[in-house]
């Protein structure tokens, strides 16, 4: 795979995995524009955490308006003269909205999201971080977001399961999946570099990387 060739890369996975660390240094070491998620401006967030029920419609509509506005001036990659990594895939959100919603929400969720009808440009490439619940935990811990320490570790597991079976099922673009659990992509940049490598070594629509496997 040619990295040149990669206009727009999408780095994915669970809350806790690594995917705005990586998407950060990945835009670094190949030049890329950077376009991140932004939960820090969803008022309903840190009450979700606190109250899911009573918060999960409100935060999850807020989630897709945004994502949605930033996904816009995708359409037009082509005016991108150095490309983009971005940390989130839009269509992954009824994948979130599946888990915290009740049915009625649901039901309301999928009626504006059909009606909005978000579109995002094929990525070139999508790179599905993953990691077992407890190394999540661990990591959510370590980062110390005050209102995500509220998080219960049954939530990371389905959501981990969830990221699992969408990516099985997803075929829109090449995927790279990559366990974490032995990588650091902030404190360790060889951990970059040997990703980058294997991107470029990619001759398949789908594809894995594991670092406990490289000798």
């Amino acid at each position: 795979m040619e990295l040149n060739d990669l206009r727009y890369i999408v780095v994915e996975g669970a809350i806790g995995v690594g995917k705005t660390s990586l998407a950060r240094k990945l835009a670094l070491k190949l030049g890329r524009d950077l376009l991140l998620e932004a939960p820090a401006d969803n008022p309903f967030l840190e009450r979700f955490y606190a109250e899911p029920e009573r918060f999960a419609l409100a935060t999850q509509l807020n989630f897709l308006f945004q994502r949605a506005d930033q996904v816009k001036a995708l359409s037009q990659i082509s005016l991108f003269s150095r490309g983009v990594v971005a940390d989130f895939l839009l269509e992954k959100d009824p994948l979130f909205a599946a888990l915290t919603l009740s049915s009625d929400e649901l039901t309301l969720y999928h009626k504006l999201y059909s009606h909005l009808q978000p579109h995002s440009p094929r990525p070139d490439l999508v790179i599905a971080l993953q990691a077992p619940t407890d190394v999540l935990v661990q990591r959510v811990a370590h980062r110390g977001i005050r209102f995500e320490q509220k998080m219960r570790p049954s939530y990371l597991a389905r959501l981990a399961d969830a990221y699992a079976r969408f990516f099985h099922n997803y075929d829109a673009a090449p995927v790279l999946f990559v366990n974490t659990e032995g990588l650091n992509f902030v404190g360790s940049p060889s951990d970059v570099e040997l990703l980058i490598a294997r991107i470029a070594d990619m001759r398949g629509e789908r594809e894995f990387f594991n670092v406990a496997s490289i000798d």
